[in-house]
């Protein structure tokens, strides 16, 4: 091979390399693509052969930005390669020929969902492109093993008012209801409690007397808690159960026949925190 040949193939490998490398820099990824810019982004501009107008520019509260040359013009609502297009055509108008204009994403702040509670990875998410609430739980690194069995998304309305969504995590997640895999809008919050627990103390005629945590789902009643504690033994005098309980510092004592309660003639009685049981022997 001559040296001409040779001059020839290292030219070609050098432009191949610049052409790769210039092609990685200015390739966007699929989330830029779909992205639409909004208030607080802040936002790379680049002109080709230009470098006095290069700038880094945050977007607006009202959705503007304010360039060299153009002045300020609205950048809400549109997407990377739309505000690429538009900024060549004004630049074009006035100014250069050809205008070759690049725009990154280098904040994304106004496309945000915040997740809290019993999630992995809790904090503000980036929203680009249509995304559901399965989908946001993923990105949030799914449940920890103390989730509750409501997903609650709290979405402000233009009118000011907060409209609350409350979606139960078994017909989501077990089901695979497709209606509660609600598609997400920038700025709702999803609040995903943890499961929470009551203290009670049960002693006397139960099979498992002691203490018992008791998850707050509904009211927590007596019968709930008798039955947590392995229901009564044989020896119970159910019609004189005593719950003692604290209130403002002094304790009352409330006397329930839980037998009544069994046969339906009186509701079942509801607990509170801390709430004492004792469940007599039986006089033979």
């Amino acid at each position: 091979m001559n040296f001409n040949k040779i001059s020839i193939v290292f030219f070609l490998i050098v432009s191949l390399c610049f052409s790769f490398v210039v092609f990685s820099k200015n390739s966007k990824s699929e989330k830029d693509i779909s992205y639409t810019i909004g208030p607080g982004d802040l936002i790379d501009i680049n002109v080709f052969n230009v470098p006095e107008l290069d700038i880094t520019v945050r977007v607006s509260g009202n959705g503007a930005i304010t360039l060299p040359l153009i002045g300020s013009m609205r950048a809400e609502g549109l997407s990377i390669s739309q505000l690429e297009k538009k900024l060549s055509t004004k630049l074009e108008k006035r100014y250069l020929n050809n205008a070759q204009v690049t725009v990154f994403i280098k904040e994304y702040h106004s496309k945000m969902v915040s997740v809290i509670g019993a999630v992995k990875k809790p904090g503000n998410h980036e929203l680009y492109g249509e995304k559901t609430i399965l989908e946001l739980i993923s990105l949030a690194g799914g449940f920890t093993p103390d989730v509750s069995r409501k997903i609650i998304i709290l979405r402000k309305l233009k009118n000011g008012k907060t409209l609350s969504l409350s979606i139960d995590v078994d017909e989501l997640m077990i089901k695979g209801n497709p209606k509660l895999n609600v598609p997400l809008k920038a700025g709702d919050i999803i609040n995903i409690p943890a499961v929470s627990y009551m203290n009670v103390y049960i002693f006397g005629e139960v099979k498992n007397a002691g203490h018992i945590k008791m998850i707050r789902e509904g009211d927590i009643t007596l019968l709930r808690a008798i039955a947590q504690a392995g229901g009564f033994t044989e020896r119970a005098r159910r019609g004189s159960v005593l719950v003692k309980r604290n209130e403002n510092g002094k304790e009352i004592k409330i006397k329930i026949n839980v037998k009544k309660i069994l046969k339906g003639k009186k509701p079942d009685f509801v607990l509170k925190n801390n709430d004492i049981i004792h469940v007599p022997e039986s006089i033979l």
